[in-house]
């Protein structure tokens, strides 16, 4: 095998696939990138639950394929100069690679070795740009679980219904929902489960682009393409929370709050709390203010938020880096804090009654 390159195109496609090789595996092929040289070169990166290839343009003088271990050769392409770089590779795996005067022979693995990344049957697709799928993920990904007890919570739903897509995260404490109208679709109130480390992966593979990302959904994958690269991953399978039921229906109270304004409130609190015992925020919703208080080891810390309405002097405790989550990811200048007492949840919407986006805070329960 024998290909030169520019140096930026080696270096992008080899850290997108990076993503999607193990870290450790009892496979060394695993820990690698399968390098194909053909009409261009192909990089992937599988780690058995999620893979990631990646193409871009080379002089291709010698067709062939080879892998590299991922860490190593991310480490090289990134530490080369600015110019055209050379990759051959022998018979025997040994693999150089050139660029301007460094050069570098490293052992590569048989590419016959690789596992063979799993196909997506078409089923069902559904198309957005990139720009509004990786901020769907980016503020909904934080309620996503990492308690393996519960392996369904660890990924986040994509619902189509009524020709929207709908994004929830649930993990037992907290909910966050986004929503918004793909360009186009084949799906009719279609779901599905994607795991939150695949959506991480592809948060960061999506730009500032209206470019469309394209999901083909199978019987138990799914990929996303986003212009040359393609995203493959398992559908984690279980019954994932009914969120429509979990939501209560009707609120007593409804607050109109500025977001930077509550935010910096409950930042300025929090520096008070010490994370190993996390003492709840205090918040008492009264008419047109809301006191925020908190007493730790540490000392105390006050504050007080200023919004339209009357919340009836009701005193409810949250965990500060919960509200924080919601508050940092909420797309919107201007909220709607929805209350019934202290003991039901407190949902955050839009404040101009959209359905855009909304977040649900279990309420913690004070002494």
């Amino acid at each position: 095998m024998k290909f030169t390159c520019e140096k930026y195109l080696l270096q992008t496609a080899v850290a997108t696939a990076s993503r999607a090789a193990a870290s450790k595996s009892p496979n060394p092929s695993l820990e690698g990138l399968l390098i194909e040289a053909a009409n261009g070169v192909k990089i992937t990166g599988y780690d058995l639950v999620k893979g990631i290839y990646t193409s871009f343009p080379a002089d291709v003088a010698e067709p062939g394929s080879v892998v590299i271990t991922a860490r190593l050769f991310d480490s090289i392409v990134r530490s080369l100069p600015e110019d055209i770089v050379t990759v051959v590779s022998d018979d025997n795996n040994m693999t150089r690679i050139t660029c301007g005067n460094a050069d570098f022979s490293i052992m590569g693995m048989y590419s016959d070795s690789y596992p063979e990344l799993p196909s997506v049957e078409h089923q069902k697709s559904v198309a957005l740009p990139q720009n509004t799928l990786r901020d769907m993920i980016d503020e909904t990904i934080f309620a996503v679980s990492d308690n393996e007890a519960r392996p369904v919570y660890t990924g986040a739903l994509f619902e189509i219904e009524g020709g929207k897509l709908t994004v929830v995260a649930v993990d037992g404490y907290r909910l966050a929902m986004r929503r918004e109208t793909p360009e186009a679709s084949t799906m009719d109130d279609c779901s599905f489960i994607a795991p939150g480390t695949a959506l991480l992966d592809l948060e960061k593979m999506c730009a500032d682009s209206e470019e469309p990302v394209k999901i083909i959904v199978g019987a138990k994958h799914i990929s996303f393409s986003v212009e040359n690269c393609v995203l493959i991953t398992r559908r984690l399978e279980g019954e994932f929370l009914d969120y429509k039921k979990a939501i209560p229906p009707d609120f007593q109270y409804r607050l109109k709050i500025s977001r930077q304004e509550f935010l910096h409130a409950v930042d300025r609190v929090s520096l008070i709390i010490d994370d190993r015992v996390k003492n709840p925020l205090r918040c008492t919703f009264g008419h047109g203010k809301l006191s925020m208080f908190c007493m730790t080891g540490v000392g105390k810390g006050e504050d007080v938020c200023g919004f339209e309405g009357d919340g009836g002097d009701h005193e409810i405790g949250f965990n500060n880096r919960y509200l924080q989550d919601a508050l940092k990811a909420a797309p919107s200048d201007e909220l709607e804090i929805c209350l019934n007492n202290g003991s039901s949840p407190c949902v955050i919407v839009p404040r101009d009654g959209s359905d855009k986006f909304l977040y649900m805070i279990l309420p913690v329960r004070l002494k």
